[in-house]
């Protein structure tokens, strides 16, 4: 069988996931809290959230290595939940890459197929297939030692691939790796993944590397999933607050909602969306949903018009980020820069324009 043949066998074998009711606590400690969520097969799929907030106990739970009090975790239609690790097909990679730095590349994913007691031609057939799958077989014979981080975390692939899992789970997998490797190995992620088909989780506390290798993600927090979506999705139409701060940078002005009008704290005004609840609220927008404008610029139609003072900017590249003070809160305005335009000096008095149809509103 050939590394395409392999690719084909685990696109066939890739199976959904249904994660259903599931209570996890440690002693008194509730970790996971009603976590319910699908995954598709063959989708890339992110579990995304701060430290601590149960990402990692729900992936482990998904391998068999934690057990929940309640709910039940459904593969391609079969209930695993009580199944152990080994007999779930699911090939896990752990964040430390758990390579034995005793053994060669070679040793090291055939590994998981000597347990499995396999015939050692198969071996030898199945360790081929994978490392020509992660481009190291001409490595096959190096040491852990000798490889880079990058080539190590592709060793990890290899082995879990070797097994032929329906599921792949990928622990932090790149928080070893300095930044420049990280964007390298992700794509490579997104292109194996991409090519072999097979669905897969992949845990992560970096907002960027979820945003540009998944289909679609899960946000959590003290245990809970907030939202499921696109990345896109997640970005435009956060669900609460939480989801809106934590991905990407978002203002978050509050002031109160009466009357079909939403009233900042310094009396400026904009309409608040049909059938918004009265009281204290927050709306929450994007820098680069808001332009600058000269103090004395006249209202825009869709736009609502903010009066500020200009505290500080910041180069970006391809843009310039202003930092602007409007009443009590300071609010980020991204402004495309081009070539020769002058940089607005701090204390300038200005208006920031905001789209109110790009904008979100939240019960305070």
């Amino acid at each position: 069988m050939s590394s395409n043949q392999l690719g084909e066998a685990i696109r066939r074998a890739a199976s959904g996931i249904e994660v259903s009711g599931v209570n996890l606590s440690y002693g008194r400690t509730p970790v996971l809290k009603d976590v319910s969520l699908t995954i598709h097969p063959g989708e890339f799929f992110a579990f995304l959230g701060p430290s601590g907030c149960g990402k990692t106990t729900l992936l482990r739970l998904i391998a068999g290595f934690n057990s929940a009090q309640t709910g039940q975790v459904i593969v391609g239609g079969t209930d695993i939940s009580t199944l152990p690790p080994w007999k779930r097909d699911v090939g896990m990679v752990f964040q430390s890459y758990a390579l034995w730095p005793h053994m060669s590349v070679a040793k090291n994913v055939a590994f998981g197929l000597e347990e499995r007691r396999l015939p050692r031609d198969e071996i030898a057939a199945r360790v081929d297939q994978a490392l020509d799958l992660v481009n190291l077989r001409h490595l096959k014979e190096r040491r852990p030692s000798q490889l880079s981080g990058g080539q190590q975390q592709r060793v990890a692939l290899a082995r879990t691939i070797a097994i032929r899992p329906k599921i792949l789970l990928l622990d932090e997998p790149l928080s070893n790796l300095d930044a420049r490797m990280r964007v390298q190995v992700r794509r490579e992620l997104r292109d194996l993944q991409q090519s072999l088909g097979i669905t897969t989780i992949f845990v992560t506390h970096d907002q960027e590397e979820a945003n540009t290798i998944c289909d679609r993600i899960a946000v959590m927090n003290e245990g809970r999933v907030l939202q499921v979506g696109t990345p896109m999705a997640l970005y435009d139409r956060p669900a609460d607050l939480f989801v809106a701060g934590f991905l990407g940078t978002a203002n978050i002005l509050q002031g109160t909602q009466s009357g079909g009008v939403f009233s900042l704290r310094d009396g400026s005004a904009m309409p608040a969306p049909a059938g918004s609840p009265e009281g204290p609220a927050r709306v929450v927008f994007r820098p680069q949903n808001a332009r600058l404008a000269g103090n004395g610029a006249a209202a825009e139609p869709g736009l609502t018009a903010l009066p500020g003072q200009v505290i500080h900017s910041e180069f970006l590249g391809a843009a310039l980020r202003y930092g602007v003070r409007i009443g009590e809160d300071e609010v980020l305005v991204d402004v495309p820069h081009q070539a020769g335009e002058t940089r607005l000096p701090a204390g300038m008095a200005v208006r920031v324009l905001l789209d109110h149809g790009r904008a979100r509103f939240f019960p305070a």
